[in-house]
């Protein structure tokens, strides 16, 4: 299968099953273009006004060339490593601790329903959350590495039982030779220079939500009483993110269909001297008056083309900064069963509710018949987690023939349940905006060998 798009100016070539990429010339973009259904000589007729015979003769040999050597038109040898999907062995890598279900903004968009995620407000005992980690340990197997984010809600509404939990952690990499990689998602209300210095001793991440411009941001963020949260929370951000040295941490945001210029809010985070940015599309319902349409495709895609090219413009200049959703590895990247089956919700990766009940992610909780178990018991619907196993992209028709597959995998099951039923569906609004974004980071790769 081959991608073939254009891009501020680059014509770029994508074998999807290799992962091969072919920045190329008019004229070659022309011959792959007609390569699969037409001889040589169909190529050089239908060409020869427009190019020199000889040439389109040499290009299509090149052409000949790569796909011989395994670079071109190659042939999908993934599937076969999802025969027995649901009978592989998986541990249990990562959690989302849902520290605390409250929360002092009342977002717009908040899919937790400020905090509460369709139940009622709870914090996270220091017993919940031990036992939360015991869990992690006793189901890791011989994995070393594990991931803890402490999320909400607001976490800093619970911020003693985060430090506690993260004591306790340290005490039990020794005893059981594991290492925590520690998370904290805030809203920055409560941040202040005690949490800053505990956050830069401790945490291997921490995530900032602010969504960009001033107004864009006071809009959505607001207090429970209407006032705005940024000029609250810019100062601090930038202060850890400088503390920080500008890396282990991203500003977060999210886009809707309000501000559908979101490049703006990007490029205004980068002015404000953050380096590590993400700013997402919302995911809502169409009854929602902010949620993402289909007609503003056209203005997404050409604000992610203007970025992109942003982008490269200004890491000429010295002045590059991170786009979470720009970022992609071409070299190296996750391994095959990683692009198989995605983020590992429900089997790798679990969220923990304050009172200790197991859902497949942070989206899934409050969702009785997403229940998963919990801290004490484990895994119980040890059927719904072998339904998680067995979601990848060859279990999802919409993913069989999207150039994009292997770098989204399969995208978020939660958001195909939202609006579809089934975590083998696909999020079909996400998937457009998936697309364009894995063609600007490819072209942003394709300008860095450029240069």
């Amino acid at each position: 299968m081959v991608h073939q798009y254009k891009n501020n100016g680059y014509n770029i070539v994508l074998d999807v099953n290799s992962g091969a990429i072919h920045v190329v010339d008019d004229m070659t973009y022309e011959v792959i273009g007609m390569f699969e259904d037409h001889s040589k000589e169909e190529i050089v007729n239908a060409l020869k006004d427009k190019f020199p015979e000889e040439e389109v003769k040499e290009a299509f040999d090149e052409v000949q060339t790569l796909k011989d050597e395994g670079d071109l038109f190659t042939e999908d040898i993934y599937e076969t490593h999802i025969v027995d999907f649901k009978k592989r062995q998986t541990v249990v890598k990562a959690l989302c601790l849902h520290i605390a279900h409250d929360c002092n903004l009342a977002c717009k968009y908040c899919f937790a329903e400020e905090g509460e995620y369709h139940g009622r407000r709870a914090l996270m005992s220091y017993e919940t959350g031990k036992q939360a980690l015991d869990f992690l340990i006793a189901n890791s197997g011989s994995r070393r590495n594990l991931e803890v984010d402490f999320f909400g809600g607001e976490p800093l509404l619970n911020f003693d039982v985060v430090k506690q939990l993260v004591a306790y952690g340290r005490e039990q990499e020794k005893l059981h030779d594991k290492h925590f990689r520690f998370t904290l998602t805030t809203n920055g209300v409560l941040l202040d220079d005690d949490v800053m210095e505990f956050a830069n001793k401790e945490m291997d991440n921490v995530v900032l939500s602010i969504d960009g411009r001033k107004e864009v941001h006071d809009r959505m963020r607001p207090f429970r009483k209407g006032a705005g949260s940024y000029d609250l929370i810019v100062p601090k951000f930038q202060k850890l993110a400088e503390s920080r040295n500008q890396e282990r941490y991203y500003v977060r945001g999210t886009f809707t269909h309000f501000n559908t210029d979101f490049s703006k809010d990007v490029l205004h985070l980068a002015d404000l001297g953050f380096k590590q940015i993400s700013v997402e599309p919302v995911v809502a319902q169409d009854t929602d008056e902010y949620a993402l349409r289909e007609e503003d495709l056209p203005v997404l895609f050409e604000e992610y083309d203007k970025l992109a090219a942003e982008m490269v413009r200004r890491k000429k200049e010295g002045k590059d900064f991170n786009f979470f959703h720009f970022m992609i590895d071409l070299e190296g990247g996750p391994c095959v069963y990683k692009r198989l089956s995605g983020c590992g919700s429900g089997t790798e990766y679990l969220a923990v509710t304050p009172w200790g009940d197991l859902y497949p992610c942070h989206q899934f909780v409050g969702m009785d018949n997403f229940l998963m178990g919990n801290v004490w018991d484990g895994v119980t619907n040890t059927e719904l987690r072998d339904e998680f196993k067995c979601c990848n992209v060859y279990a999802k028709e919409k993913c069989r023939n999207c150039f994009a597959r292997f770098y989204c995998s399969g995208g978020c099951a939660a958001n195909s349940y939202n609006f579809h039923g089934s975590i083998t569906d696909a999020y079909d609004l996400g998937c457009e905006l998936q697309r364009k974004r894995v063609e600007c980071a490819i072209m942003i790769k394709a300008a860095e060998a450029e240069d």
